[in-house]
């Protein structure tokens, strides 16, 4: 017997399917960001669909936010590092 729910994947891809005016509508630079925000959801496709929600859009938004939370925090670790640098940098050019 086959599945009654569509994969989370196959829920995605109508998703964004749906979503394809819309990106049409937004502006060349803008486009990249939508495409990338679904990328985000495939990398997750896997832990939404063992959720097989009824409204695949709550997964796949949780998706997006926990890649843009990771995405966040190497940012600011990189920020800490660089800016550790420069302070670093900063006071052996004093000492000299």
């Amino acid at each position: 017997m086959g599945r009654t729910n569509p994969t989370f994947r196959d829920a995605l891809r109508a998703i964004e399917e749906r979503w394809q005016d819309y990106r049409r509508a937004l502006r060349n630079r803008d486009q990249p960001y939508f495409d990338q925000l679904f990328g985000y959801a495939r990398e997750h496709a896997d832990a939404a669909g063992l959720l097989n929600h009824s409204t695949p859009h709550l997964p796949a938004l949780l998706s997006i936010d926990l890649e843009q939370e990771r995405r966040l925090d190497e940012h600011d670790e990189r920020l800490t590092e660089l800016e550790a640098t420069l302070t670093d940098g900063g006071a052996t050019d004093r000492e000299e």
